[in-house]
């Protein structure tokens, strides 16, 4: 027995620009910087829902039912947002000791500098009163920045689903926003975790097992097992990644190498294991339903694979830990599994349509991940580009010719690797301004060895642990070849972020060079893919500079660009053990802005703060010159041709004229502390505002300074010495400098207390304009604008962002 007779819809346009009118409706929503009241949006989706019905009921008022929809799209996501904001944490309790008992509430994620896992709060007190949090924090437990740190004797005893109590100090969501960088707020926002924090005290209580959370329990008795079992540790991280999601088992540099190779969708649980294990588990359970007469009798055999395929499908998305994105696959498995169940045949357009509308309506915010349109653009792209080359070149291997067959298997498997990465390549650049040029390779040998063994493997090593030491070795040779390919000259290819026209020419261009259209129609795709590729950055003109002041949490980073140059002043704080602003924001945002080498890296002195991020930076790009107050046999001195900053130093880029101040010759010797030597750098140029970057000299530097330039020292900017510490922003210095803007870099809420109320009024009384990295984000200027700069906080605030 087969399917239900097979119906072609009924109206297929309307369908068609229904299920994208309510995704259209969501978008809208999702521009929306502050959030309406929730009356507004359930008035606004009780009068959509009114319209989509009249639509459909009588098609004379087809449009008013797209517009019902789109306004019911709009509506019922503003008011999900608004109980997901409502849970917010009270800023009372921000930055104190709060007294949290309650559950693990998943597998907590080991790294270098200690454990993180979500928490369930049962209660919460303060001061001995009960208070209300969140119900779900993310917390980390941290045990130190030292090599030498390991994790206690408790933080070893953390299992999912057991119940603790310990003092957690927490804050409201709150991350780094820089151009074109990740949006830590919108992530939390979409998994619904409306606090974070981290554990301040060894637990007194005993800790009970009990039987919450019985998945997460056994995701981690199922990684702490292959840990334990597989000996070499980058194998096991893969295998642990692979079988329950926990990606924090991959170390930073395979997650490097992943990524040079185009392989990081790969190690995840993406949207390709769970729909595999789909197809495979209803292979066999459609062959195993038609032995049975009375089952097939019941539920014809290709409905019972089809919905046996979803059931597997969503118990491996369940167990790999439910992350957003297996959510988003499973969602469109599950709405094409319900078409075939109701007998529609409908066009793949329509049938892509329709799952696209219900991950729409299940998470309304994936729209704004990357990994929404990869997934649904590659299965369209497959779609679009030959539907049915496949089958029919099956159908033409002569029958018990296995050879045959296995060639044209190998010929599909090529084509679809070379229309996915063809095709999704405007897509990557446009989300990461990257694509690997090796990726083809890799994925060629990495999906079908990932996919149909490895993964399989890693699953199926939990009832026969040895296989795992199988899986293990398989991945030997991979990891040799990815190797090699990362070695080759640019085996990542980098382009600036292109304007929207480019970005959409680029898109369609990607589109008509996989289809299958006539060559001539196929070569129009150069020419619109040209801008997207190759459109030049926009640079200052000569006489002129542009500063960006960079969010990068309690630390300093600043990027200089002239029309031909790039100085970096300080790399940011190195944030933990296997992190730091090197690597997560200033190697993203430079690549985004076309920049391919630095031409001076200066490290104002030797806080971890400030040269945190200088490593990566230093092995991820040229580095022409360095300059810094750093000792002389500092690990960083020899990765670059280095030269002490000194006052008096100068260089002029293109009509810039850029001079050291502090310190003097000879002081480094002498210094006491770092933070007495570090480099104080003055910009300028004719005609042009003059920028002073002050490291974190202390009050003495500035009186100092002070004395001998007085007039000479004033700058329309200032970056705030020392972040805003008591220590510094002497009034005789400001007296001096006389700034129109102070940018203070620092964390939100750090530790410090920076800037200090006290100086920041300081600078109020003198009218000065006040910028402060964890209100503003990142700060961008040009010297050329009259404009007194922009914050990308205000840039791209949405209602999901701190204010």
């Amino acid at each position: 027995m087969g399917d239900r007779p097979a119906r072609e819809p009924a109206g297929a346009r309307w369908w068609f620009a229904a299920m994208l009118a309510a995704p259209l409706g969501v978008a809208l929503q999702l521009q929306e910087r502050t959030l309406q009241s929730a009356s507004v949006y359930a008035a606004l989706a009780v009068l959509g829902g009114l319209l989509a019905f009249a639509g459909w009921r009588w098609r004379r008022v087809a449009a008013l039912g797209l517009l019902g929809l789109a306004l019911l799209g709009f509506g019922s996501t503003g008011w999900r947002a608004g109980q997901r904001l409502a849970e917010e944490l009270p800023a009372a309790i921000e930055g104190r000791d709060v007294r949290l008992s309650g559950v693990v509430a998943s597998l907590p994620q080991s790294g270098p500098s200690g454990l993180r896992f979500r928490f369930e709060v049962e209660r919460a007190t303060l001061a001995g009163e009960d208070v209300t949090v969140p119900r779900f924090i993310a917390l980390g437990w941290y045990s130190g920045f030292h090599e030498d740190a390991t994790l206690s004797q408790p933080q070893r005893e953390l299992r999912a689903g057991q119940r603790w109590s310990f003092d957690a100090r927490l804050r409201r969501p709150h991350g780094s926003l820089n151009p074109h960088g990740f949006d830590f707020e919108l992530t939390l926002f979409e998994q619904g975790v409306r606090a974070t924090g981290y554990v301040r005290e060894v637990p007194a209580q005993t800790v009970e097992e009990g039987a919450a959370y019985p998945v997460e329990r056994l995701r981690q008795r199922v990684r702490d097992a292959i840990l334990a079992r597989v000996a070499d540790a980058r194998a096991a991280g893969v295998l642990a990644a692979l079988a329950v999601g926990d990606q924090g088992a991959i170390e930073r540099e395979d997650w490097e190498l992943f990524r040079t190779t185009g392989l990081s969708h790969l190690m995840a649980i993406s949207g390709l294991h769970i729909t595999m294990f789909a197809w495979l588990a209803a292979l066999a359970i459609g062959a195993l339903w038609r032995r049975s007469p009375r089952a097939m009798l019941a539920l014809p055999a290709p409905q019972a694979a089809r919905w046996g395929g979803l059931v597997v499908a969503f118990a491996y998305a369940v167990f790999a830990g439910w992350a957003v994105p297996a959510q988003r696959t499973v969602w469109m498995l599950a709405a094409v599994v319900v078409l075939r169940g109701l007998g529609l045949r409908w066009p793949w357009p329509l049938v892509l349509g329709f799952a696209a509308l219900v991950v729409t309506l299940v998470d309304p915010w994936a729209l704004l991940q990357p990994g929404f349109w990869l997934s649904f653009a590659a299965v369209a792209l497959l779609m679009a580009a030959e539907p049915g080359r496949d089958a029919q070149d099956a159908a033409r291997a002569r029958p018990g010719a296995w050879w045959s067959r296995l060639v044209a298997a190998m010929h599909g498997g090529l084509r679809t690797q070379l229309v996915a990465t063809l095709g999704l390549a405007p897509l990557t650049l446009l989300f990461f301004q990257q694509v690997s040029l090796v990726g083809f390779f890799a994925n060629l040998v990495a999906i079908p060895l990932i996919t149909l063994l490895v993964t399989p493997l890693a699953l199926a090593g939990c009832l026969l642990p040895p296989l795992w030491t199988l899986a293990a070795a398989l991945l030997q040779p991979l990891f040799a070849w990815l190797q090699w390919l990362a070695r080759l000259p640019a085996a990542l290819w980098f382009v600036p972020v292109a304007p929207g026209w480019a970005q959409a020419a680029g898109l369609l261009g990607g589109v008509l060079l996989v289809l299958p259209l006539p060559a001539r129609v196929r070569l129009l795709a150069l020419p619109l893919l040209l801008p997207l590729l190759a459109t030049p950055p926009q640079r200052p003109p000569p006489g002129h500079y542009e500063l960006v002041a960079v969010d990068v949490g309690q630390g300093t980073a600043v990027l200089v660009r002239t029309r031909e140059h790039l100085l970096v002043y300080d790399a940011g704080p190195q944030y933990s053990r296997e992190s730091d602003a090197g690597q997560r924001v200033l190697l993203p945002l430079l690549r985004a802005r076309g920049e391919r080498a630095i031409d001076r890296l200066v490290l104002s002195h030797r806080d971890l703060d400030h040269v945190g991020g200088a490593p990566a930076l230093l092995a991820a790009l040229p580095v022409h010159a360095l300059s810094s107050s750093l000792a002389a046999d500092h690990q960083l001195a020899a990765l670059a041709p280095h030269q002490p900053c000194a006052a008096g130093q100068t260089w002029v880029w293109d009509g810039v004229r850029f001079e050291f101040l502090h310190p003097p010759e000879g002081a480094l010797e002498a210094a006491a502390r770092p933070n007495t030597v570090s480099c104080v750098l003055r910009i300028a140029a004719a005609g042009a505002p003059t920028t002073l970057l002050t490291g974190d000299i202390e009050r003495e530097q500035e009186l100092r300074l002070a004395g001998r330039f007085g007039d000479a020292l004033r700058a329309e900017v200032l970056l705030v010495p020392h972040h805003g510490s008591r220590t510094s922003s002497a009034p005789l210095f400001l007296d001096a400098v006389k700034p129109r803007i102070a940018v203070v870099q620092a964390g939100y809420r750090n530790r410090f207390g920076h800037p200090a109320e006290e100086v920041a009024e300081r600078y109020r009384a003198l009218d000065v304009a006040w910028v402060v990295s964890p209100a503003c984000g990142a700060w961008q200027w040009r010297s050329d604008e009259s404009e007194p700069g922009r914050c990308q906080r205000e840039i791209a605030r949405r209602y999901w962002h701190r204010e």
